[in-house]
């Protein structure tokens, strides 16, 4: 095919093939560079419309009706080695509207330092040393919380472990993690004999209670977690106290 030159011709260049290999090969080497780029959270990062979140319960003896802690992720560089998973937002939920304020508060508060970015992780620290003037509570299995807002820390501290912001102290809990979450990963991806059941038995212990095996059965809520505490049976589980 002819082509029709119309402007005076200044300068010309010959093309060698060694010229159109560099090129490809810059090419290719620039789009590996974008597809390695990793991508760290920060503020600017804009919130999916799908996001992956788990529910959490505090149930309180200071409160009538318990408290729905949810935890939304985003995945950050999905499909890739440096896939990492982020808290980027928390609601409370409960029907007690009592402090329903403080909660709304708090949970824009933590959710503003989840999307900033960078180590997060400080916030459990400081949740878990507010102590309640009057006194705090032992939870499931004994555990004793001195304030609801220590337990909520606690609970965010759980959920940073599971997503692997935090290592375990312990090398064992670590690799029991680092296992658990393997096979959860394997029942999305549909692999192995039965990883539904593998993933159900897991979420079935992680959520079992553990109350002392000497403990007695409560009336109120029907739950085997009456323990003498301070000279006085109270219930692990709802609070019931029968010193009222």
């Amino acid at each position: 095919m002819s082509v029709s030159i119309k402007h005076k011709i200044t300068s010309y260049e010959v093309v060698k093939p060694e010229d159109i290999e560099a090129a490809k090969a810059a090419a290719a080497l620039e789009a590996e560079e974008k597809l390695a780029e990793v991508v760290h959270l920060h503020e600017r990062v804009e919130r999916p419309e799908i996001l992956a979140g788990t529910t959490y319960k505090i149930r309180s003896p200071l409160f009538e009706h318990a408290l729905y802690v949810t935890i939304n992720d985003i995945i950050l560089n999905q499909g890739t080695e440096h896939e990492s998973h982020r808290p980027f937002e928390i609601f409370i939920n409960s029907k007690n509207m009592e402090h329903f304020q403080w909660a709304v508060a708090l949970t824009r508060l933590m959710s503003a330092v989840f999307r900033k970015g960078g180590d997060v992780t400080f916030i459990v620290e400081e949740l878990k040393a507010v102590f309640d003037p009057r006194g705090g509570y032992y939870k499931t299995g004994g555990i004793y919380m001195p304030s609801v807002v220590a337990e909520l820390g606690l609970v965010v501290e759980d959920h940073m472990k599971r997503i692997g912001l935090i290592l375990p102290d312990d090398p064992v809990e670590r690799e029991a993690l680092r296992k658990k979450k393997q096979v959860l990963k394997d029942a999305q991806q549909g692999k192995g004999g039965q990883p539904d059941n593998a993933a159900a038995e897991i979420a079935e212990a992680e959520s079992a209670d553990s109350y002392p095996p000497n403990a007695e059965l409560c009336h109120k809520c029907h739950t085997k977690a009456m323990m003498v505490l301070d000279g006085c049976q109270t219930c692990l589980s709802c609070g019931y106290s029968k010193c009222g």
